[in-house]
């Protein structure tokens, strides 16, 4: 029996208004609500130092190095944001066909997460597990003579990079790939390193998306990946069910968390993932939704304030336990401030 049939309710018996009538019931009923420990905060750094340099396409977006990152970490620590996602600019002439700096113990990203976590021990940091940012082709894996992506070879470099991360001292792996049997080598590894508390969270449903445009902007790759595109391993958007068994696979290989990519077109997606394993389900509000919104109120065409707390509060609602966003800072600000 339905709920609706279950319940049965007739007017003017029941008026559905009487609960909306005044904001202190509102509060009272609300069935979701968004907090700051719900939010994860993705950034861009970069070698050097004093660099902040502007995002374009994402308004109030910056790549910083990491003198100018460690305020927003200390931001972040007061806002009570929990996490912090870490994805590298990498300088042209770090980048090789095989993206070998992804391994690097000195590079970029170990640096960082040793940096973050001796000043900020309590805030969590998270890793990006890919090549995209270090290959020279803009490509997720390794090649081979036809262009292809290459899945084992692959594979076994994400290994070796995660490992590098996990090293450093970094909370949370997020292969975001989309190779096939990465969580199962990557947990393998750590467990034989003994890095038995690193967790992984799994970009276990993410799409080949028209929405990542602005983030190739902001890494680098847009101009390395020229024409081509990643519909060889990342998900077509028509699949849903396809979905559901990648993140099967994820979660059986050892993945602690699983992630949909992007949010908002594949809502979804997420209450499906949720309500089907019952696992920690993150969403991430990717660069072309976050840009989409800022250039809509930018225009005046949309409260920016409203539809950002509305956009993420959607999330929690579908069911995702945490949202990785460009907002998240911002929005925490709002959250902590009451408003």
């Amino acid at each position: 029996m339905s709920q609706a049939r279950h319940f049965a309710q007739r007017f003017p018996a029941t008026r559905a208004r009487r609960l909306r009538r005044d904001a202190y019931t509102r509060d009272l009923v609300r069935e979701h609500r968004l907090s700051p420990a719900d939010l994860i905060l993705p950034v861009f750094v970069l070698d050097g130092r004093d660099q902040a340099h502007h995002v374009a396409s994402m308004p109030g977006v910056q790549r910083l190095s990491l003198d100018r990152l460690l305020p927003v970490a200390e931001a972040c620590v007061k806002e009570r944001v929990p996490v912090i996602a870490l994805f590298p600019v990498i300088d042209a002439a770090k980048k090789s066909e095989d993206g070998r700096e992804a391994t690097n113990p000195e590079g970029l990203v170990p640096t960082v997460v040793r940096e973050l976590k001796r000043r900020f021990p309590e805030l969590g940091v998270l890793t990006d597990v890919a090549l995209d940012p270090f290959t020279s082709h803009g490509q997720d894996g390794l090649l081979d003579a036809t262009g292809y992506i290459l899945n084992d070879e692959t594979v076994a470099v994400l290994t070796a990079q995660a490992l590098v991360q996990a090293e450093a001292g970094v909370d949370i792996v997020a292969p975001s790939d989309m190779m096939d049997g990465r969580i199962g080598a990557i947990r393998q590894a750590l467990e034989a390193r003994r890095f038995i508390h690193t967790r992984i969270m799994a970009y276990s449903a993410k799409y080949a998306s028209a929405f990542y445009g602005p983030f190739r902007d902001a890494v680098g790759s847009a101009g390395n990946l020229g024409r081509a595109d990643k519909k060889v391993y990342q998900m077509d958007p028509g699949n849903g069910d396809e979905a559901l068994r990648e993140v099967a696979m994820d979660i059986a290989e050892g993945a602690d968390m699983v992630m949909v990519k992007p949010g908002m077109p594949y809502l979804d997606i997420v209450r499906r993932v949720k309500d089907e394993f019952r696992m920690p389900t993150f969403a991430y509000q990717v660069s072309g939704e976050y840009a989409m919104l800022k250039a809509a109120a930018a225009n005046g065409w949309l409260d920016g304030d409203a539809v950002m707390m509305e956009s993420l509060l959607a999330f929690k609602r579908a069911g995702a336990d945490g949202v990785l966003s460009y907002f998240a800072l911002e929005a925490a600000r709002r959250l902590n401030a009451g408003s």
